[in-house]
């Protein structure tokens, strides 16, 4: 072991942890052990270069920092990877776990050549082989097959392909979410497919919207018992857009039973959103605890590298010829999400049908500048807008977003209002919202008052000129 031994240290550091995370969290990522100590550094042994990225990026931080607190040294943390023999096995809490995050590493490892291929097989058996007809409420090309794995969303994709294996297990639920276009739908929808080809699994497919309507034509009909057999008895259910049930607190009640029903019976859940859980509001707490308890992933707009395949495999699948400067063209002008790259190669591929012409890259930039130009394209969030008017009137974030409403802090918010309104889609019911809750007719009045300073004040558009080129400048 030599004249270091922090072994004691790591210890009280697992204790601590185990105490601040899940049972679940916990069994899932700290699957390591304590090899040996260097003068200024631990060596921990973990089963796969996966897993070691992920604890890297997830913990390695907050695992020196509390091995500081507790040795009052710079303790530095290595990861080696090591087959673990099987005396070796640590007693994880719920073997179940171990199982589940096992089928994560070999999706890991297969995952991305299998299905950035675009190759149909999921190393069944061979009485598996015969096809299912596809499921009634399941898109069939929402496959794997057709999801392109790229580093914005490899954990997430990972993640699904292990939950489709074995659904039921550890991961559950499941929360995927992101922005509009970015594959959430896809993603929750392959895993439906997957399960009921291999294993004919019960599957209900519903929207959050959907169910309340259902819900609520079962109050009305007296058939409420008929609508909990329907979704206590699946095997797997999926919820689309659960940021629809804010404000519906009697959908919430039922939903909240049917997860407790089907949790209780280790069936899988799976919900998509806009959102992480943490920012939705109106929204029993209970529920959201039930949103949070299992797997969380997000998924991040596509790089460049990402889009260019998206592209080309949608081309492929079209069986159509667009050069590969196009291909380009496309990526590198729209980053926004997976949804706007395939509705402007869709455009291009009309073009050429109906045209009869090729599409040229003159063509191509002619029939797309519209779509170029539009604010979506920068990728401007709320957020951005709020850091950078902040900045600029040597404010906080925090105080465009807060309840004070002084002359020193209620003109920047309502530029910042009005800003947001120019250049970028959201309305302003969900500006009022990223702006600490207010009502929609708050955002209203805030953009008229800068609308009317500007009649008076013409200098005040060059402010806004300059805000606006400081906020599209941000990230780039």
């Amino acid at each position: 072991m030599g004249t270091w031994d922090y072994n004691i240290f790591w210890k009280e550091t697992l204790n601590q942890l185990k105490s601040e995370l899940s049972e679940q969290e916990f069994a899932m990522w700290f699957n390591m052990d304590y090899e040996t100590s260097g003068e200024q550094s631990v060596v921990l042994s973990v089963p796969s270069a996966f897993y070691r990225d992920q604890v890297k990026q997830r913990y390695q931080s907050k695992i020196e920092a509390k091995l500081f607190d507790l040795s009052g040294q710079h303790i530095g943390v290595d990861f080696e990877v090591r087959q673990r023999r099987k005396e070796d096995s640590p007693k994880a809490p719920a073997k179940e776990a171990a199982a589940a995050s096992s089928s994560l590493h070999d999706a890991v490892e297969s995952g991305p050549k299998v299905y950035l291929s675009g190759a149909s097989s999921h190393h069944r058996t061979e009485s598996q082989k015969t096809e299912r007809s596809s499921h009634p409420q399941l898109r069939k090309d929402y496959t794997f097959d057709n999801f392109v794995i790229g580093e914005n969303n490899s954990f997430a994709a990972n993640a699904a392909i292990a939950i489709a294996k074995n659904p039921g297990v550890a991961y559950n639920p499941c929360l995927i979410y992101g922005g509009v276009g970015l594959g959430k739908t896809h993603l929750m929808q392959a895993i439906g497919n997957l399960s009921w080809q291999e294993k004919g699994c019960k599957i209900i497919y519903i929207t959050a919207e959907n169910f309340t309507n259902e819900f609520v034509e079962a109050i009305k009909n007296s058939t409420t018992q008929h609508f909990k057999n329907k979704y206590r008895n699946a095997d797997m259910l999926l919820i689309d857009d659960i940021h629809f049930l804010q404000k519906k607190n009697e959908t919430q009640e039922e939903l909240f039973h049917t997860f407790n029903a089907l949790y209780d019976a280790n069936k899988q859940i799976i919900f998509t959103c806009d959102r992480p859980v943490s920012e939705l509001k109106n929204l029993s707490e209970r529920l959201r605890s039930r949103f949070e308890r299992g797997l969380n992933v997000d998924l991040q707009p596509p790089s460049y590298e990402t889009r260019c395949a998206i592209l080309s495999k949608k081309v492929e699948s079209r069986g159509v010829a667009i050069p590969h400067e196009i291909i380009n063209l496309i990526a590198k002008n729209i980053s926004s999400n997976v949804r706007d790259l395939e509705a402007s190669l869709t455009k291009l591929i009309a073009y050429a049908e109906l045209t009869k012409k090729p599409v040229t890259l003159e063509t191509a930039q002619q029939q797309l500048r519209d779509t170029f130009g539009s604010p979506k394209q920068n990728n401007v969030t709320i957020e951005t807008i709020q850091k950078v008017v902040a900045e600029y009137f040597s404010l906080s974030y925090a105080d465009l977003k807060g309840k004070k409403r002084t002359k020193a802090i209620s003109f920047p918010r309502q530029l910042a209002m009005y800003i947001a309104r120019e250049i970028t889609e959201y309305s302003t019911t969900e500006l009022g919202m990223e702006f600490g809750g207010r009502d929609h007719t708050t955002v209203m009045h805030g953009c008229q008052k800068i609308e009317e300073r500007l009649k008076a004040e013409p200098s005040l558009e060059s402010t806004i000129m300059k805000l606006t080129k400081l906020i599209k400048d941000y990230n780039s």
